[in-house]
């Protein structure tokens, strides 16, 4: 598949996917959520032992793109709804991805950036990365990821993060499990792919199995953990706090809320 808005590089058994909309800060847009999703298809029955995801620029990615979201403000619940599905598969399928994946975080991990880098298996962070789910400040909410995230810092850690969307450095994603190691900038890719090749020495039956088993553990609760946040993320969309929190943001100036 000739893919637009990522890149894929075949390494031996590792293939590097980087998320190629630099000019954008690789934000998801509906057609690299598409190809995202094609390309893990595509892998999945390759030969690729190993997957590297990473940005091109200085971002990892930023999140959902704005100005597409502020386009479909329009649609029916209905379409909202498939819309939100959609992340979550893709998020899903990022999770439970049947081999190892390792996100290389050059930069900033925005929102559903965030979330894509710390539901790798392993997520290593330049020391010029930054994290976090800044949505109350667009009236939107981290609803898909939300399930993942509780599991990975606690509920009280995460009700604070996502409650008031701050952003945090790599020391305190560090400290509260969301990602696996800091690495000097320069040393990123080369510290990835050492963990890449450390990981084709163990067997592959034995990685895909371990996944897998893995993977059950949490799946009756994650099934209807996302519905609910399948339909929490549609709901949100209908309201005139969303339509004026992404407004604002791209209008680069401050939110007027409802006092509902």
């Amino acid at each position: 598949m000739n893919y637009q808005t990522l890149t894929l590089a075949a390494e031996g058994e590792i293939t590097l996917l980087t998320f190629n909309r630099p000019a954008k800060r690789n934000a998801l847009s509906y057609q690299l959520i598409g190809e995202l999703q094609a390309a893990l298809q595509e892998l999945e029955t390759g030969s690729t032992r190993v997957l590297l995801l990473t940005g091109a620029g200085h971002c990892f990615c930023s999140g959902m793109d704005l100005e597409e979201l502020k386009a479909i403000t329009g649609r029916t619940a209905a379409e909202n709804r498939e819309d939100s599905a959609t992340v979550a598969r893709l998020f899903r399928s990022i999770y439970e991805f049947p081999r190892p994946t390792i996100a290389a975080v050059n930069g900033a991990a925005v929102a559903g950036g965030c979330g894509i880098a710390t539901l790798c298996d392993f997520t290593l962070a330049s020391t010029e990365a930054k994290f976090g789910y800044p949505e109350p400040r667009i009236g939107f909410l981290p609803a898909i990821v939300s399930s993942w995230f509780v599991r990975q810092i606690g509920e009280k850690r995460a009700r604070e993060l996502l409650l008031t969307g701050r952003m945090i450095s790599p020391d305190e994603a560090l400290r509260l499990g969301m990602i696996t190691e800091i690495v000097e900038p320069a040393r990123l890719l080369e510290r990835a792919r050492e963990l890449a090749s450390q990981l084709l020495e163990n067997s592959p039956a034995s990685l895909a199995s371990t996944k897998k088993l893995l993977n059950a553990y949490s799946r009756r609760d994650l099934e209807w953990q996302l519905e609910l946040a399948v339909e929490a993320n549609s709901a949100i969309r209908a309201t005139d706090d969303f339509r004026e929190g992404v407004s604002a943001f791209l209008e680069k100036r401050a939110p007027r809320w409802s006092r509902s």
